[in-house]
């Protein structure tokens, strides 16, 4: 009975990706035709107006003399066709004077959709995927081991550096000679700069993205794709956000009735590192963290496990700050500089497509969590 439920919710969550995906889908594309059907008559419109009487070598159409010329020509060839004449002659002296910069830009950069174009937007798309899954690597990876790090540091009653600092000056003797007191305060001076070294870390940690690119965008080749991952992992406190959230599933699971009971039953529960039934430095920085025969170990995996739902939230996260990393860059050549010159030059069905294209992202993102979710549960239910 407890498997067809859980059979259900499965069935069921799926079915919620599938429908989802297909009305975004459905929606979105809708918009990308109807934009570029939109900008194709413009476009057309904007030739057969104004641009098809710009291009006559006879004809200067900044002189006042030529345009009248013009309007009195074809209201002898055209007439009772005075008014559109007139409005003609208006729109070309409007294109020339106040409207010049804004239209030639806009010609330029007027985009419609084809082949070529998403042959361009297809490899700048695999460009932003493969950092994306880079970054999301890494940030993962340092979600555990900072959290995990954190609360072995507060299970050894560790105090913060500074305290540190103060109590080992506090038990040292006076002054006898320059050589016994550089042995007696040089583990304080290792512990001040230490604190010096994890303040400018939360420092940087804690920055938007934008304000550590416009930081060093002109100290590294900001075309870079390890600088990009770089500012991914370390910008938008995104990395010390998900760190404490792991680190608040640890704390949560230690609090639990087996913690105790696996104590009493003589599990190794010392967490100093690198001693016998304690923690190993070597498991805690491994990628695949493992602590064999701690009880520590179980309380990894069961915080691990509660946190893959967290990654959907994470991923979106990352996505958004990579976003404006790409942009406050301004590096060309990548998907999301490509996004903020189409909303600039109003090319909305380019913007369209690379919309969806961040969303099958997201959302293909979002399947593999609840897949993975739903293989660890199996895995779970079946012991």
């Amino acid at each position: 009975m407890e498997g067809e439920t859980l059979m259900l919710k499965i069935d069921k969550k799926w079915l919620e990706h599938i429908i989802s995906f297909s009305l975004v889908s459905i929606l979105l594309v809708s918009l990308i035709f109807y934009f570029n059907s939109n900008q194709k008559r413009a476009i057309k419109m904007a030739d057969r107006g104004v641009e098809k009487w710009l291009g006559l070598d006879y004809l200067d159409l900044g002189n006042p003399m030529h345009r009248a010329i013009l309007e009195e020509t074809l209201n002898v060839f055209e007439p009772w066709h005075d008014e559109e004449h007139a409005e003609l002659i208006e729109r070309i002296e409007s294109y020339r004077k106040s409207e010049i910069l804004d239209l030639t830009e806009n010609s330029r950069n007027k985009k419609t959709l084809s082949f070529g174009l998403f042959g361009d937007l297809f490899w700048m798309y695999l460009k932003f995927i493969l950092v994306y899954l880079i970054t999301l690597f890494l940030t993962w990876y340092g979600v555990q081991t900072l959290g995990a790090y954190r609360f072995i540091r507060i299970k050894q009653k560790r105090a913060a550096y500074l305290l540190e600092m103060y109590s080992h000056i506090k038990k040292q003797p006076g002054f006898k000679n320059w050589k016994q007191v550089w042995h007696d305060y040089n583990p304080a001076a290792v512990l001040f700069f230490k604190a010096v070294g994890k303040a400018a870390a939360y420092m940087v940690l804690f920055s938007p993205a934008y304000v550590l690119a416009y930081s060093f965008r002109t100290k590294f080749d900001t075309d870079m794709l390890v600088f990009m991952i770089l500012l991914g992992v370390v910008s938008n406190a995104m990395l010390i956000t998900y760190t404490h959230k792991f680190y608040t599933f640890l704390v949560s699971e230690n609090h639990k009735g087996y913690v105790q009971t696996a104590i009493v039953k003589n599990m190794a529960n010392a967490y100093k590192l690198d001693v016998k039934d304690g923690i190993s430095r070597k498991n805690l920085f491994a990628w695949k963290k493992i602590f064999p025969g701690h009880v520590f170990g179980h309380i990894y995996q069961n915080a691990r496990f509660q946190y893959l739902a967290t990654i959907k939230e994470q991923a979106s996260f990352l996505i958004t700050g990579l976003i404006i990393i790409e942009m406050a860059l301004n590096i060309q050549g990548h998907l999301s500089y490509e996004l903020l010159q189409n909303i600039l030059y109003k090319n909305y069905a380019v913007v369209t497509v690379i919309v969806l294209a961040i969303y099958s992202l997201v959302k293909a993102t979002e399947i593999f969590v609840d897949w993975l979710i739903e293989k660890e549960n199996t895995l779970y239910y079946n012991r």
